[in-house]
């Protein structure tokens, strides 16, 4: 198909948007491809919507090849389903909700489980219907507190969702790993670095649980690879407890004054000189930090939550999130100290918190935090610190909580070798539901032996309109975006840079041969000059693009490769075959 740009609907722009924040963003938005509508909702032009399209395309051969068939749901959805499941409450804000004329509960589906898994209950009652699996493509619709990115982190995306029903594990792992495989072949085909890693399951629940992540400097997901070939996104790290220490025989705690040392730094210098060790100096690994947040149930109702950790490391709050959820975790204010009296500011320790605590402030610490290991910590008393208080001995807490942050060097918990951190943008995530949802809807089928017995699921989803981000983040340079040929817009652009008609005649001659070709082709032939039509060219980022201009009186047009910036003369005759080779391979 040929497609004239003085009748494309597109305005490319020179300045930046002034609330782009990455790559991705400012050039979508500067080369025509989408358009800002409200806070995290965007309209596509015809360039994105066609590279949107392409990426569908790709999704549906996939998925065709492991025999998944596609239906599509509405994004209009009563709320009976989502309260039987919980997930009404649990999605908490991020979830749009709203009422009909007479009142009744809706919402605007963020994730389609309870629609897919009522489908099947209605339809399928034997094991001889399954295996099984569904997909959609389709708009999801989640309200993000703080929408950015552009369409990477939106309140409207495109989502391609596919959910697997077997009668037991063994199916759900044949149809676990198929669906594995189909988005090896996806992420293949899109063109950019890619990592697979560990994940969490989140408010969907689940087990085995994967994210597809592109790599990129940009992301908001920070991953951990292994020279061992283990990785994980650090939300699913998992450290490894030390062994339990003898208690018998290490010293009495002892409460210390430590005037004016309101950080571990200063903690750690001043016990090297009050307290100094025999073996070696104390460090901030040798300090117990209490931590204290205030959590947020979807229920409405609050709590406090102490925490204690190495004081060489921090809580990470994504971590935290995704350890809590549905929960959300909000800081600690001085209002909330002023409402817990016993938790001294700056000097919490055990003493005050856990199965200690007479006010029920809930203590988790970290998994290093084992019997038998000893800690300087808080003595609940300003300008004062407990020495030699031993877990297991002088506090039990109430539980384990794992959400230090992971740093570069650590070992990875599988022994494959030190973790090195890298970014990246999660586009797709599997896992394996089980049979939360079949439970709560009540999704049973006859066995071999005609007994009832509940389906199992699996879940993958894949962000189609984050790809189109994702895509450009990876690919994008200083000059503009550069399209993998799978998914760009055209095959090829060819642009005619001169004056008079002979130029124009010749750019069309070989556009048309090309699209009648098969190739899908984007004629420049603006009234606009040589250096407008380049500086666009490179902005919409077409793999191939072929000049026809001042070489013309020489026989010679000129071949361009965005993505490497390399260029070749051909003669005008070879154009045509030239660009098909190219295309084709």
């Amino acid at each position: 198909m040929l497609t004239r740009m003085s009748q494309l609907f597109v305005r490319t722009l020179r300045e930046d948007p002034a609330d782009a924040e990455v790559p991705s963003h400012r050039w979508l938005i500067r080369a025509g491809y989408i358009r800002r509508v409200a806070p995290g909702v965007y309209s596509w032009l015809p360039l994105g919507l066609r590279v949107l399209r392409r990426i569908e395309a790709i999704c549906r051969e996939e998925m065709a090849g492991v025999s998944a068939q596609e239906v599509s749901f509405p994004a209009l959805l009563a709320s009976d389903p989502y309260k039987e499941t919980g997930r009404w409450v649990e999605y908490g804000d991020n979830l749009f909700r709203l009422k009909d004329r007479k009142g009744v509960d809706m919402l605007l589906g963020p994730t389609h489980e309870e629609m897919f898994t009522l489908m099947v209950k209605d339809l399928y009652s034997s094991y001889k219907d399954l295996p099984l699996c569904l997909y959609q493509i389709q708009n999801k619709y989640r309200d993000e507190a703080r929408p950015r990115a552009g369409i990477l982190r939106g309140r409207e995306f495109v989502m391609m969702d596919a959910y697997s029903f077997d009668v037991d594990q063994d199916g759900l792992d044949d149809a676990y790993q198929a669906q594995r495989d189909a988005y090896i072949r996806i992420f293949n085909r899109l063109g950019f670095d890619y990592a697979i890693v560990k994940a969490m399951s989140g408010p969907m629940g689940g087990s085995r649980s994967e994210e597809f992540l592109a790599v990129a400097a940009n992301g908001e997901d920070t991953f951990v690879r292994s020279a061992g070939g283990y990785a994980a996104n650090v939300e699913a790290v998992r450290v490894a407890a030390p062994d339990p220490l003898p208690i018998d025989g290490l010293p009495d705690a002892e409460v210390v004054d430590t005037p004016d040392v309101p950080t571990i730094e200063s903690l750690v210098r001043m016990a090297n000189e009050v307290r100094p060790r025999e073996d070696r100096p104390w460090t901030g690994a040798d300090t117990l930090k209490n931590v204290v947040f205030m959590v947020a149930h979807p229920d409405g109702t609050r709590e406090p939550l102490a925490i204690g950790l190495p004081g060489d490391r921090e809580v990470d709050e994504k971590r935290l999130e995704a350890a809590l959820e549905p929960a959300v975790v909000e800081p600690f204010t001085e209002e909330d100290f002023a409402a817990n009296p016993q938790l001294v500011k700056g000097y919490i320790g055990p003493g005050a918190l856990g199965e200690n605590n007479a006010s029920k402030v809930r203590y988790l610490v970290d998994p290093r935090v084992v019997t038998g290991t000893s800690w300087i910590t808080g003595a609940d008393q300003k300008d004062r610190h407990v020495f030699n208080l031993v877990a297991g001995r002088d506090f039990t807490p109430d539980g384990v909580i794992d959400v230090a942050e992971i740093r570069e060097g650590d070992p990875a918990p599988d022994g494959s070798g030190e973790l090195h951190l890298s970014r990246g943008i999660e586009i797709g995530h599997i896992f394996q539901l089980g049979k939360k949802y079949a439970d709560a809807l009540g999704l049973k089928v006859l066995d071999h032996n005609g007994k009832l017995v509940t389906v199992t699921m699996g879940s993958y989803g894949l962000g189609v309109s984050r790809a189109v981000a994702a895509i450009a983040e990876g690919t994008c340079d200083e000059k503009g975006l550069a399209w993998p040929r799978e998914v760009a817009p055209f095959d090829v652009q060819v642009l005619a840079t001169g004056k008079g008609t002979e130029v124009l005649d010749e750019a069309t001659r070989i556009a048309s041969e090309l699209a009648e070709a098969g190739l899908e082709v984007l004629l420049d032939d603006r009234k606009a000059s040589p250096g407008v039509k380049f500086a666009d060219s490179e902005i919409l980022g077409m793999p191939t693009s072929v000049v026809v201009g001042r070489g013309l009186k020489d026989g010679v047009v000129e071949i361009r490769d965005r993505a490497s910036g390399d260029s070749r003369q051909v003669g005008v005759a070879e154009a045509v075959t030239a660009v098909l080779k190219e295309v084709r391979g």
